[in-house]
């Protein structure tokens, strides 16, 4: 079904990990049961899957599944989604064209690969699983010649949302997207009814992306099927700094 590759591992603390695609079914659903752990058990997502226990969409029979193995336990600890442009044409649209209206990014899509469904395992979020995966993003990348990362980024909203503008307040001046890479949120986040904290928590993922040249392409959307607030996130591969690049694909976690 899926291809193997991308045989990244890392040894820390006597536990060895491997990165790579899911080959088999199976490792399809061991993604799918860890993400429907940490999106619906952990932060309390309605899940519309057709087999409780697993957080199965449409989109995932499209998708690569990029899976971090302790391979010491044998668990699968860390995933993402991969829809590549050729999918996401076959397909009809990415799963942020749900969220975003992404005309602007039109240009780009045969280019431009989309990534979501992260999630690392709460015992393991010391970053070094999260860097172990984005290593696995950038030799994907590298290997089939993209240029684009795209995704959603979320901010939970258990504060009801004023965290996630005071993000979008603090962020936007200096990562905001060029004009012509701007997208607009279909539900948008109220952000006149939400006041602002004075030191927002950016969360972990997205200052990551930040700081390895990834751009914020506009206001944050609802999610109310994950209570978030999404950003969408545009990363173009040239313009990853020259530290992030020598730190993914050289397979460092850290």
């Amino acid at each position: 079904m899926m291809h193997t590759g991308l045989p990244v591992e890392e040894s820390r603390k006597k536990r060895h990990f491997q990165v790579g695609l899911a080959a088999h079914p199976d490792e399809v659903r061991e993604a799918q049961r860890l993400r429907w752990q940490i999106f619906a058990e952990e932060m309390g997502a309605r899940l519309d899957s057709p087999e409780p226990g697993l957080d199965i969409d449409l989109y995932d029979r499209w998708c690569d599944h990029l899976i971090a193995r302790d391979q010491d336990s044998g668990e699968v600890v860390g995933t993402y989604r991969i829809l590549s442009p050729d999918a996401a044409k076959r397909l009809g649209n990415y799963y942020s064209d749900q969220e975003f209206d992404l005309t602007r990014l039109g240009h780009l899509r045969e280019r431009m690969v989309e990534i979501g469904r992260s999630c690392v395992h709460p015992d393991f979020r010391s970053g070094a699983i999260i860097a172990l995966l984005w290593s696995g993003l950038a030799t994907y990348m590298q290997e089939r010649g993209y240029d684009y990362l795209m995704g959603c980024a979320s901010i939970g909203m258990q504060d009801g949302g004023h965290n996630a503008a005071g993000v979008w307040h603090a962020i936007r001046e200096k990562h905001l997207a060029p004009v012509e890479w701007r997208v607009f949120p279909r539900c948008p986040l109220p952000l006149e009814a939400l006041t602002t904290e004075a030191a927002p928590i950016v969360p972990p993922l997205i200052k990551g992306y930040l700081r390895a040249g990834a751009y914020v392409c506009g206001e944050p959307a609802w999610d109310p099927d994950f209570n978030t607030a999404d950003l969408l996130i545009l990363m173009p591969m040239a313009k990853v700094s020259p530290a992030y690049a020598r730190h993914f694909l050289a397979g460092q976690a850290g």
